[in-house]
C-alpha cells in the first residue's frame, strides 16, 4: 500500500467489507502499544436530499421510476 503525497491511502475492498465501511463513514486511528488500528466511529449520514426516499424503492419499480424519485420537481 503506498501513501499520496497528500497523505491517503486506499482501503483494500476486504477491508472495508469487513469493518463496514462505506463512502462518508467516520473512522479513527487507534494507538496501542506502538500499533495502529482503524476503528469505525460512526455510520454514514445520509444527505437530506435522499433521506426521504430511503426505503420506498421497490424491485417492482423500473430503473427510470426510482430515477425519477431523486430527481427535484
Amino acid at each position: 500500500m503506498r501513501v499520496t503525497t497528500k497523505g491517503q491511502v486506499t482501503l483494500p475492498r476486504s477491508v472495508r467489507e469487513a469493518l463496514g465501511i462505506s463512502p462518508e463513514t467516520e473512522i479513527d486511528f487507534v494507538e496501542d502499544s506502538g500499533r495502529f488500528y482503524i476503528v469505525k466511529i460512526g455510520e454514514p449520514k445520509m444527505t437530506r436530499k435522499f433521506r426521504k426516499f430511503r426505503g420506498i424503492a421497490s424491485a417492482k419499480m423500473s430503473t427510470d421510476e426510482i430515477m425519477s424519485l431523486t430527481r427535484e420537481s
